[in-house]
């Protein structure tokens, strides 16, 4: 008989010892079963996950994006006089040798010179070579004294002769050729070859070969012999604009009281020809030109730029350029102004799109936050389980956080990539804290809610409705502080407006108004209802009185639904408000720079039209009606010896008085009846005038005696208007052109409703080709030429859109939750005889009353949001910043826009009846056996 070692019965297997150590296997692992049990849901939570984040991360890059292309363009399309840095040194000085002094302004000196300064530009600040140069031009402009250039008050002409380094390959020869040295230049040199641009040669009457002779009244110092005629490859910038006398002569008036008007223009001679500058009374000055490259500058880089170009104005840079140049060297520049213009605008536009950022980063968290709550809600069963076998809120805590990371952190990783694809020139660390804000937030709302409702293990749920809520005196607590928040950054924006861009708490006003009206709501909603319940209890049917008693105290229309909904409804109405003040007031300037729908005048609206100009221009397709004006800028008004100050700059108008009237009325621009304007008296006639507050102040009552270039006249003011079409200035004074001496209409004022541009300027050109076409149109466009403004309302009409999303989501899943409720109260009173079409009537009458409490809330919070806050936001420069020279509007401030405040309200009451009629009808397709379930608490 054998033995057994193991001492076991035959027959008998040995038990498998489970293995220890890292070989040990778990047979289900949690995150591995739950998303395999409900993929659908991990999917759909991960593809919410990732539009958020997505969101998150793509609007800091978006506003990085739109500031950069703004500080680019502003610096761009700047003058080049303006952007520019031009570093200058005194006239060789006298005592030094003369062979010293004429070489100190040739190229071989120069030259290097220029490349030194480019290397000693401090970062940020580059800069552009190819639209950079250097040379030596003369500081005092020289008078010629041939009798063949044009002379407007008989005084001869002046020019600036530059030598100009890089022509050959800034300049196309268009006849001739280029000025050229022969032989050694000194400053005993009395000939020189020079160019001339197209249009200098235009205007004065210059041709190839020809010499001008440029001297003092004593005798000619220095010939130029032109020699070829160029036309600038790239007029509009730095090389050519920085001194726009290169490329284009322009006029000048003597500083004296009977001011004589003169030409000034601009000789290019050889840069080798520059000593020749010595022997006469220019004051040559070497200089150096520097256009500033803008491709690598970003909205992070302003404050060191701005404190760049200060220390190279009067501080550590400039001694270095001096070292390099010279000691008395000196710099200008208007850069340190076009970026503070640019700070000035960034600063207004970016607290009002911080408000939508609030809002729909408000509502997108409460979103998120449902979501964890709906999920929550749902393993309800399956976490009371676990606690009631000796689980730890702990572990449980741990295990539903792994869940959700599994799937949270890689969609919101892919959202950031997406943001990074999608919007390039911008700095990734705050697009990567967006996104992790919302990882975090999203990883958190499961299992915080979770371990909140099951700190206590229970057998099952109670009831989950607002009999039983009692609010807590931590809640208490919490409400009253945001409730004192939300007053404060009131009080705050309505003081001080929106100047301070870092002023989170005035940006996030609108969101804790729309919080604190939620909770109020929250608090007051149920109490109607009930109210309605009691007498809707003693009718006939049933469906009435429950849905008004199951809405009085469902949980679905929640603190978090109904902020989801609120903030986004608050923020739509606000950001229409902000758009379509800034409409308004871009219509208003729009309307002031043209004085009606098409305007034609001549330059600055001294010169008479051409006779039959009106009926070319009413004969235009989509002209309705044309008045024809006389305007006269500068009017001379009476002086008054004992005013303080001297007269106002007045325009004078001359207008038919019935024609202008009708004009101003329809444009509500100042509008007068046109007898205001009809002259009293008989031989010497006293014209009535209607004019603006600041002549009618210097007048004052009685009448006046004005003398113009359209003659003497007597006034009287009959009337005071604030604005009127003929001009944008402020004041100005209008009178009846008929009775004017010398009648002689200046400018047309067309108005249409689709005036045809192209025809309009086709048939003034056939008048005049000097004449100008504005149309109110094109000036209402040009208000938007800064991406800085461009880019700021594309953001906030995306942030509309988002926030209008999310708060459809927040609709859905409030109802989502609450779904599992409604079907099984559906099946139980199916059993008692309710019909299908009672089902769905209930359904509908329980959904109701929530949708329409979020939709007049919205409006109403909407409403007082934009009454609370337009005092403070002043959206002048986002409107208008584009077009700094045009006429000031009365105002750019908050407007209530009907459609962004009732067209989204209306939309929650519609889409909340369409998911109930949904729910009614597949609830009403299925059969009512499997929500039966004996000891469902439901």
């Amino acid at each position: 008989m054998t033995t057994n070692p193991a001492g076991r019965r035959p027959g008998t297997q040995p038990k498998e010892t489970p293995p220890v150590g890292p070989h040990r296997r778990f047979v289900a692992p949690w995150v591995r079963t739950r998303l395999r049990t409900a993929p659908g849901a991990a999917l759909a939570f991960g593809l919410l996950v990732l539009l958020t984040s997505f969101l998150a991360a793509a609007f800091p890059r978006a506003v990085d994006s739109y500031e950069n292309r703004g500080l680019r363009h502003d610096v761009t399309t700047a003058a080049p006089s303006r952007s520019g840095l031009e570093l200058t040194t005194p006239p060789p000085r006298i005592e030094l040798p003369e062979a010293a002094r004429e070489a100190s302004l040739l190229p071989a000196r120069l030259g290097p010179l220029h490349r030194k300064v480019l290397g000693l530009l401090p970062e940020p600040l580059r800069a552009d070579p190819g639209q950079s140069a250097y040379g030596v031009r003369t500081a005092k402009t020289l008078v010629a004294r041939d009798r063949w250039l044009p002379r407007p008050d008989t005084k001869d002409p002046e020019f600036t002769l530059a030598a100009h380094s890089g022509l050959a390959e800034h300049a196309t020869v268009r006849e001739g050729r280029l000025p050229q040295v022969t032989g050694k230049v000194t400053a005993g040199t009395r000939e020189v070859e020079a160019a001339v641009t197209v249009q200098t040669a235009k205007t004065l009457n210059i041709r190839t070969g020809s010499v001008v002779h440029l001297g003092d009244p004593a005798g000619t110092v220095l010939s130029a012999r032109v020699t070829g005629i160029l036309e600038p490859r790239d007029p509009g910038g730095g090389y050519w604009s920085h001194d726009s006398l290169l490329r284009t002569p322009g006029l000048d008036s003597t500083p004296t009281t009977l001011p004589q008007v003169y030409w000034k223009g601009a000789l290019l001679i050889a840069p080798e020809a520059a000593p020749a500058l010595l022997g006469t009374t220019g004051d040559p000055q070497p200089y150096w030109r520097i256009a500033p490259a803008t491709a690598h500058l970003t909205a992070a880089d302003v404050p060191r730029l701005t404190s760049r170009v200060a220390s190279l104005e009067d501080g550590p840079d400039l001694l270095r350029l001096k070292e390099a140049v010279d000691e008395n060297a000196e710099l200008t520049t208007d850069l340190d102004g076009i970026l503070a213009s640019y700070r000035s605008m960034r600063s207004a536009i970016a607290p009002v799109v911080a408000v939508a950022a609030f809002g729909v980063g408000a509502v997108a968290t409460v979103v998120v936050l449902m979501t964890g709550g709906l999920f929550a809600a749902r393993r309800r069963g399956e976490i009371a389980l676990l606690r009631s076998r000796g689980g730890s809120l702990r572990g449980i805590g741990g295990r539903l956080l792994a869940e959700t990371s599994v799937v949270t952190v890689p969609a919101a990783a892919a959202g950031l990539l997406a943001a990074v694809l999608a919007v390039d020139d911008a700095r990734l660390p705050y697009a990567a804290l967006g996104s992790g804000a919302v990882a975090l937030v999203a990883c958190a709302a499961l299992p915080v809610r979770a371990m909140a409702r099951h700190r206590v293990a229970r057998a099952h749920g109670g009831r989950d409705d607002l009999v039983l809520a009692r609010p807590s005196g931590r809640r208490k607590v919490a409400e009253m502080t945001l409730l004192v928040l939300a007053v404060g950054a009131v009080v705050a924006l309505r003081r001080r407006g929106t100047s301070d861009a870092g002023d989170h708490l005035v940006s996030a006003a609108p969101v804790l108004v729309a919080l604190i009206a939620a909770l109020v709501l929250v608090r007051l909603y149920p109490l109607p209802l009930r109210w309605a319940a009691r007498p809707a209890a003693r009718l006939r049917g049933a469906v009435g009185f429950l849905s008004l008693a199951r809405a009085g105290r469902s949980s679905a229309i929640g603190a978090l639904p109904l902020l989801a909904l609120l903030v986004a409804l608050t923020t739509a109405g606000f950001g229409g408000s902000v758009l379509a003040g800034v409409d308004d007031a871009r219509a208003q300037a729009a309307l002031l720079a043209t004085g009606a729908d098409a305007r034609i005048s001549g330059d600055n609206d001294a010169v008479a039209l051409p006779a039959g100009a009106g009926l070319a221009v009413r004969a235009v397709s989509g002209v309705r009606t044309v008045t024809s004006v006389q305007i006269e800028h500068a009017l001379r008004m009476p002086a008054d010896d004992d005013a303080p100050t001297g007269p106002p700059a007045a325009s004078l108008v001359g207008v038919e008085p019935k024609a202008y009237a009708a004009l101003s009325r329809g444009l509500d621009l100042g509008p007068f009846s046109a007898d205001t304007l009809r002259a009293t008296g008989g031989a010497s006639p006293v014209l009535r005038a209607v004019a603006s507050p600041g002549v009618a102040e210097w007048l004052g009552r009685g009448p006046h005696r004005i003398s113009s270039l359209a003659g003497e006249f007597t006034v009287e003011v009959a009337a005071v208007r604030e604005r009127t079409p003929a001009v944008s200035s402020a004041d100005f004074l209008i009178v009846d052109g008929s009775r004017l001496t010398h009648r002689a209409p200046t400018a047309l004022l067309a108005t249409g409703d689709a005036v045809d541009g192209r025809a309009l300027r086709a048939a003034v050109r056939d008048l005049d080709e000097d004449l100008t076409v504005r149309l109110r149109a094109e000036a209402r466009a040009s208000f938007t030429d800064s991406p800085l403004q461009s880019g700021a309302e594309r953001i906030y009409a995306a942030a509309i859109g988002a926030g209008a999303g999310y708060a459809v989501l927040a609709l859905l899943l409030s109802l989502l939750q609450s779904a599992p409720e409604r079907t099984m109260l559906l099946a139980r009173l199916r059993t008692m005889g309710l019909t299908t079409r009672q089902g769905r009537q209930l359904l509908g009458l329980e959904a109701l009353p929530p949708a329409l409490l979020a939709a007049s809330g919205g409006v109403l919070v909407g409403l007082a949001t934009i009454r609370l806050l337009a005092p403070g936001v002043d959206l002048v420069r986002l409107a208008l910043a584009a077009a700094p020279g045009v006429a000031p509007v009365d105002g750019a401030t908050l407007r209530a826009d009907a459609w962004s405040l009732l067209l989204p309200a209306a939309a929650v009451v519609l889409l909340t009846a369409a998911v109930a009629g949904a729910q009614a009808w597949w609830t009403g397709r299925r059969g009512s056996v499997n929500e039966l379930r004996a000891g469902d608490m439901r």
